[in-house]
């Protein structure tokens, strides 16, 4: 019997403070998937970084051995200045695009890059001043291009998920809930193919250097907003209609991630992901709330009735004296 009370007992407990528990298990499960992304990523790259550095050492090596009359210390601190520069967007290669990194169209890209904060750090601002106007640039820019989104996704997702969802509802009685898998499925599917697989097959044509793997990987870190960088389209050798393409890849990159957006929406507006996303926020006490607001309301109610008691009152007070009846009358009335 105390078994089956301490049972019970741990079962109340649980299911009071659930929200509680799943938010802890939340936090393990982010932790480990941390940790598990951190082990798969140094199993995978740490040896082709220590092959990496192995064969720089014996190219380093070698051109000290073949050009005696340079000194270890001047090369490297060529090699420096060279990747500064080319931290800042500038290559001293004979083969590196010729091209400006700050005129309009690329300047235009930069500016994209940076309100969407998907940065991908091949052009800095080089000057102090220009990163001064960035940091100003983009306190502003960044929320008024939340706003921007928010509003844009909110119309769109209006056209293109809730009433063809309400439609094939009402007008061929389907059940909603599978409706709206199904058109999210639908929406996902569109979404990844006329922004991920079709530009992908895109820029593996128009970049040299790009295949369709590195092409595909270059448009997920983009519309992800993760930009890291080390893919940025329009800065091969002589690339052909620059300004255009730099242009085309702006005016991409924003109408994908407005589509990624509306997918996103989509996929939260579902009910299983609704309840699924509940079991980890903080549940609200009616009970309390409803307590709270009748103790508030009769607060309320008492102070207004002491007011309206202290105003008859004082009414009274300057009331003119009037007599009160004769004891006969009254003794009248009573007898009567």
């Amino acid at each position: 019997m105390l078994q089956s009370l301490a049972g019970s007992s741990c079962v109340r407990l649980v299911e009071r403070h659930r929200s509680a528990w799943c938010f802890g298990f939340l936090v393990l499960g982010y932790l480990l998937y941390l940790v598990f992304g951190a082990v798969v990523f140094s199993s995978v790259e740490l040896p082709y970084e220590d092959l990496l550095r192995q064969e720089l050492r014996k190219l380093k090596r070698r051109f000290l051995e073949e050009h005696e009359c340079l000194s270890e210390q001047q090369l490297e601190q060529f090699l420096g200045r060279v990747l500064e520069a080319s931290n800042y967007g500038v290559s001293v290669l004979s083969n590196a695009s010729g091209n400006w990194n700050w005129d309009f169209t690329s300047a235009l890209f930069f500016a994209s890059t940076v309100l969407s904060t998907t940065g991908y750090g091949h052009t800095v601002p080089l000057s102090d001043g220009g990163k001064a106007f960035c940091i100003i640039y983009s306190v502003i820019g960044i929320p008024f291009t939340l706003l921007f989104l928010t509003a844009v996704v909110q119309r769109v997702t209006i056209h293109i998920t809730r009433r063809p969802v309400l439609y094939f509802h009402l007008r061929w009685g389907f059940s909603k809930q599978v409706v709206a898998i199904v058109h999210a499925v639908l929406l996902g599917f569109v979404t990844v193919s006329c922004f991920f697989f079709i530009p992908a097959a895109v820029f593996s044509v128009l970049e040299d250097d790009w295949n369709f793997l590195e092409s595909f990987y270059f448009c997920f870190i983009s519309l992800s907003t993760i930009g890291l960088g080390d893919y940025v389209p329009g800065e091969g050798y002589n690339q052909k209609f620059r300004e255009l393409y730099k242009i085309g890849i702006t005016c991409y990159l924003l109408l994908g991630l407005i589509a990624m957006l509306v997918v996103l929406e989509t996929f939260c507006e579902l009910h299983e992901l609704k309840k699924f996303r509940k079991m980890f926020y903080v549940k609200k006490d009616k009970d309390v709330d409803q307590v709270h607001i009748i103790e508030h309301d009769q607060l309320s109610f008492s102070s207004i009735t002491d007011q309206a008691t202290g105003t008859k009152e004082d009414q009274k007070q300057n009331e003119p004296f009037v007599a009160a009846p004769s004891s006969d009358y009254s003794d009248g009335s009573v007898n009567h």
